[in-house]
């Protein structure tokens, strides 16, 4: 784990409280904020799982101790001031008390950017059904014809890519993940399946 060490931390500042920001190590969707003391920060790179000092209780708190979605660290790094910390966590489970993958909404994209955001906007068309998108003729033609039209995507890819057409390699590689994107939440997943399925296999 790849973590500052203590004594580049100024925990004075805050009153011996340092702010955690802790994203998805996958996605880098923002999953909560807490604070961390000396103590709490020692517990973290001890047990390799988020640990905040509570300031309600006025004692340390593993984030998941009781509901069992741990945030697993896999890495930590401060700013430039040395007063915040930003936290890499491998969430076990929802991270919200509310059943919300983050305590910021369910709404936030993260690092894959606009295929995050499409996958918001794609599961909106699954949901609501609006008679003038493509996504609601696609669904309603079924799976099947939605994987046709992956494969189909996929081979005009390859084919752009073996004639070394840059442009028509971009345009199809578009189609691509648009109908992969629509598949995949046909089937209940999403791109951050996809990464963090990635991110396994690079762990492995």
């Amino acid at each position: 784990m790849r973590a500052p060490a203590e004594g580049d931390l100024d925990f004075d500042k805050g009153d011996g409280l340092i702010p955690a920001i802790v994203q998805d190590h996958v996605t880098g969707a923002v999953l909560m904020l807490g604070y961390m003391s000396v103590k709490a920060y020692r517990a973290t790179l001890a047990s390799g799982r988020v640990t905040f000092h509570s300031r309600s209780r006025g004692a340390l708190w593993q984030k998941g101790e009781t509901s069992g979605n741990l945030l697993e660290v896999a890495g930590i790094r401060t700013d430039c001031d040395g007063d915040a910390l930003l936290v890499d966590a491998r969430p076990a489970g929802p991270t919200c008390h509310k059943g919300w993958t983050s305590c910021f909404g369910e709404d936030l994209p993260g690092v894959a950017g606009f295929a995050g955001a499409l996958d918001e906007i794609i599961a909106g068309r699954l949901e609501d059904r609006p008679a003038d998108s493509y996504v609601t003729r696609l669904a309603e033609a079924g799976a099947r014809r939605a994987a046709q039209k992956v494969g189909e995507e996929g081979v005009e890819t390859a084919l752009a890519g073996a004639a070394g057409d840059a442009a028509e390699l971009l345009d199809e590689s578009a189609d691509l993940l648009f109908h992969l994107q629509v598949l995949l939440q046909l089937n209940g997943l999403d791109m951050r399946d996809v990464l963090r399925q990635l991110e396994k296999r690079h762990r492995s």
